[in-house]
């Protein structure tokens, strides 16, 4: 997919040649705040959200019924708004916290080894909850699925997201596989693909792969938005592949968002199978196709392109496409933040804060297991390089 206009990075954006522990921080951070500030606004429409707040999502806003959040459906119990993560940044760091254990790349049964225990068992603050808790207490009943079948039903891992419904769920957390494979989209596909199997199947489990492959991709020395689409183009299978590229397509006719939502969602929706209402999904939505796309990684992906990798731009433009902008503006963060585009420091404070989290020990702890992955990766790959050499050398 190539722009029919030429783009230009915008001049505040830092250089491309990043070292990757700063890229893991800018991704990681990135992630997280995308993810606080969509929470408040997600489910809703453009027009909704202009309506209950004069105009469009600038940064961090409060929850949607104000003071009345606890009690106010859909949403209630959760506090979603002044900063809070959501199930997305949980789960994220969830998954940092099997690669810590592992110290190695991962697979669906290390899902069923590290993952599902420690959501289970280990309580910890939950933001949205306002209290210490299981996370298997906030989490989705897509995620919830996770452990059913896996520690109560004792399925196979690597079968276990089969008849799951098919939604972003898996996806949404993905982002660490891409940055332990940075620069290696084909690997960080293969692994997530993997890992994805113990939650979902069909074009849920693909979007987890490709995901991880942009953020890899986004890691690679002078990527850019664009190379990050053709790479994503390059693995996508099926209608995964088929609806990132009708969304690049056009988003590389719009530089800012505000032109870009309608168009978007226009060419998203041959694919998206939860249909106009996103409260009241269709008969058939999120069921497995071939056909059929999750609608949050083409939508962040051609944010993406829309405020041509710029953090802020890229992402406001995920939060004010309404629906699930929550996991749209994690997505699109954690690729602007790969590429090297940070989250502005007083919206990380603030979301830092509000959520009791400390958004840089992540990062941290998976920057050092990279270091060790990569080792291994290099001393595995030298040993392939003998023996191969062995067995095919001339008599």
């Amino acid at each position: 997919m190539t722009p029919s206009t030429p783009r230009t990075r915008p001049a505040e954006l830092p250089p491309t040649d990043l070292p990757l522990p700063e890229r893991i921080t800018a991704c990681l951070v990135g992630a997280a705040v995308g993810d606080a500030i969509g929470g408040p606004v997600e489910g809703y429409s453009p027009e909704q959200i202009v309506e209950r707040h004069g105009g469009r999502v600038h940064g961090i806003v409060g929850p949607w019924n104000g003071d009345r959040w606890r009690t106010a459906r859909p949403i209630a119990p959760y506090h979603k708004g002044d900063g809070n993560v959501t199930d997305d940044t949980l789960m994220t760091h969830a998954l940092i916290r099997v690669y810590a254990a592992v110290r190695d790349h991962l697979d669906a049964y290390a899902v069923a080894d590290h993952l599902v225990p420690d959501l289970m068992t280990n309580p910890r603050w939950i933001p949205e909850l306002e209290s210490e808790t299981i996370p298997l207490h906030r989490i989705f009943l897509a995620e919830k699925w996770i452990v059913a079948r896996i520690h109560y039903g004792h399925v196979d891992p690597r079968e276990a997201g089969t008849g799951n419904i098919v939604n972003c769920g898996a996806a949404m957390y993905m982002a660490p596989v891409g940055l332990v494979n940075a620069a290696n989209p084909e690997g960080a596909y293969a692994e997530a693909l993997d890992i994805a199997g113990a939650h979902q199947s069909s074009y849920g489990r693909e979007a987890a792969a490709v995901f991880a492959a942009a953020v890899a991709a986004a890691c690679a020395p002078g990527a850019t938005p664009t190379s990050v689409i053709d790479t994503a183009l390059c693995l996508a299978k099926d209608g995964t592949r088929a609806a990132i590229e009708s969304v690049a397509e056009v988003a590389a006719h719009h530089r800012d968002f505000e032109s870009a939502l309608v168009p978007l969602r226009t060419a998203v929706t041959p694919f998206d199978t939860v249909g106009t209402d996103y409260r009241a999904p269709s008969l058939g939505a999120r069921r497995p196709s071939r056909l059929h796309a999750i609608e949050e990684l083409p939508i962040a992906l051609g944010m993406l392109l829309v405020g041509d990798g710029d953090y802020r731009h890229t992402v406001l433009g995920s939060v004010n496409y309404g629906r699930d902008c929550d996991s749209i503006a994690t997505m699109s963060g954690a690729i602007a933040g790969a590429l090297g585009s940070g989250a502005p420091p007083e919206w990380a404070k603030t979301v830092a804060e509000a959520s009791r989290l400390d958004l840089h020990a992540p990062a941290r702890t998976l920057t050092e297991v990279t270091q060790e992955i990569f080792t291994r990766d290099v001393r595995r790959r030298r040993a392939h390089e003998s023996a191969y050499a062995t067995l095919t050398a001339t008599p």
